[in-house]
């Protein structure tokens, strides 16, 4: 674990811009090391995996869960009853029914709508012309809070490239009046900052290299 990169990142962030530890593919005992040092914020992208770390950590009541992962249909439910936030809402069918499972449980989670600005067939998100042709919908949906919008720029991109397709995210959030801009890993997160985010998620950079 890179202790050291963990605390330089602290420093280094304005006050505006949350470190999300993504501790997705570590053992919890790394994540109990990073909440000791005043780390509260965790991002996992299995759920299962999750879970049994959430178990392993009951006693640590103020760690506040992320799901940053591709989101499945019939996980739904589960993810909604054991996370505070969702990063990863691709699409408006999942809006649609994150909202309805939230009714059913009397619960408002905080989402980040997973938007999509390059072309990558690895990566999943609402496209910006469907996301405004159904925004009047989406913001009125019932027992959601629509926090901001979340992006993963493609692999291989130089700095000014990962700027721009940063900047544009942090654009249509504005246009939509929203605060929050998820966006930003290990490799980008200091051109995410520059072009706007509100929360980076950070993992191995902290971590150091994932047992799986």
């Amino acid at each position: 674990m890179h202790t050291l990169n963990f605390l330089k990142i602290k420093e280094k962030l304005p006050e505006n811009v949350n470190l999300l530890a993504v501790s997705k593919g570590f053992k919890s005992e790394d994540i109990k090391n990073i909440y000791d040092l005043g780390q509260k914020h965790f991002g996992e992208s299995k759920l299962q995996e999750a879970l049994n770390k959430q178990e392993f950590l009951e006693d640590n009541r103020d760690i506040i869960w992320h799901f940053i992962g591709r989101i499945q249909g019939n996980k739904i439910k589960k993810i909604v009853q054991n996370f505070d936030y969702i990063h990863s809402v691709d699409s408006f069918e999942k809006l649609l029914k994150i909202s309805n499972v939230s009714y059913e449980l009397d619960k408002i989670p905080n989402l980040m709508i997973q938007v999509k600005f390059a072309d990558d067939p690895n990566k999943g998100g609402i496209k910006t012309s469907e996301l405004i042709d159904n925004w009047n919908d989406i913001k009125n949906l019932r027992n959601t809070r629509i926090k901001g919008l979340m992006t993963i720029n493609p692999k291989g991109l130089d700095s000014n490239q990962n700027f721009n397709l940063f900047s544009k995210c942090k654009q249509l959030a504005d246009y939509l009046k929203l605060k929050d801009c998820s966006m930003g890993m290990s490799q980008d997160w200091q051109e995410a900052v520059k072009a706007g985010s509100t929360w980076i998620r950070i993992g191995s950079f902290i971590f150091g290299e994932r047992i799986y």
